[in-house]
């Protein structure tokens, strides 16, 4: 199975009772964190059924869907391991389960590291195989490969990263975990009568077994060793930002040339 039709096969899944409950959580979890965050330039990858963006209030904002099969509302078409951004040009970027989709999450998560500002950071969202959730869908591939026709519950977007192996990846690419959380106690249920009847879990689980939520949220910022921003240099740092966006970006080249457009008619005008 292809990027493309795992990537499709998530967004039916989200459709589903337990897909619409995840995808609630997910955005309440957004909505809260990127509203905080700020800059100029920020990047949502996949998944556009999912709004990462709507309440960050960064000028620039951009979904960046894969060249084939990408929708109307995105804005890029790119694959998450090969961005059309120069070097550190973004201060935000968002990946709802991108990594679970990419070809090579390693390689998309060293194409964020290079395009982030120092001090930049990443927002990730994931399925927590250490879950009920998780368990089922193991269960579900056992006994598929002895034979059986089980359905998967979960969709099939590749191998499930675990939250203290997405860790361990960041800080290997010189990022800091700001933060975390995870949410979904509920049952791997399928109907919505059923979810509704445990909402009062949810609760219960962040509470006392938080680390067993269905999925996760991560947020990471990029450290640049003997660097800090401070006072002027900060300052100068939010000058130098553009401040128009590309309808459309195919390729590197095209985008280093609109960010450095914009900077140098900026800085012409001061």
């Amino acid at each position: 199975m292809n990027t493309i039709e795992r990537s499709d096969e998530l967004a039916t899944w989200l459709g589903t009772p337990p897909g619409r409950y995840l995808l609630a959580w997910e955005q309440t979890q957004l909505d809260r964190v990127v509203a905080d965050l700020f800059g100029f330039h920020a990047l949502q990858i996949g998944l556009p059924e999912l709004d990462a963006l709507q309440n960050n209030r960064m000028p620039q904002r951009w979904l960046a869907q894969g060249q084939a099969g990408g929708c109307r509302a995105a804005a890029l078409l790119c694959d998450s391991d090969a961005l059309p951004f120069p070097e550190r040009s973004l201060d935000l970027v968002v990946l709802p389960h991108t990594l679970e989709l990419a070809r090579d999450p390693h390689r998309t998560l060293a194409e964020v590291e290079r395009v982030l500002l120092p001090e930049g950071r990443v927002v990730i969202l994931g399925f927590n195989p250490a879950s009920l959730w998780g368990l089922r869908q193991r269960g579900g591939r056992w006994r598929q490969r002895i034979g059986g026709r089980s359905p998967l519950f979960l969709p099939r977007p590749g191998d499930f990263i675990g939250y203290r192996r997405l860790r361990d990846w960041l800080r290997l690419l010189s990022f800091e975990v700001e933060g975390g959380r995870f949410g979904g106690y509920r049952p791997p249920l399928t109907s919505d009568s059923w979810l509704g009847r445990w909402a009062w879990i949810d609760g219960v689980g962040e509470r006392w077994w938080p680390v067993f939520g269905a999925v996760y949220m991560l947020v990471a910022v990029k450290r640049v060793r003997g660097m800090r921003l401070v006072g002027l240099a900060k300052r100068e740092r939010e000058r130098g930002h553009a401040q128009t966006a590309p309808a459309v970006v195919a390729n590197r080249e095209a985008a280093s040339v609109v960010i450095q457009t914009s900077v140098v008619h900026e800085h012409s005008q001061q």
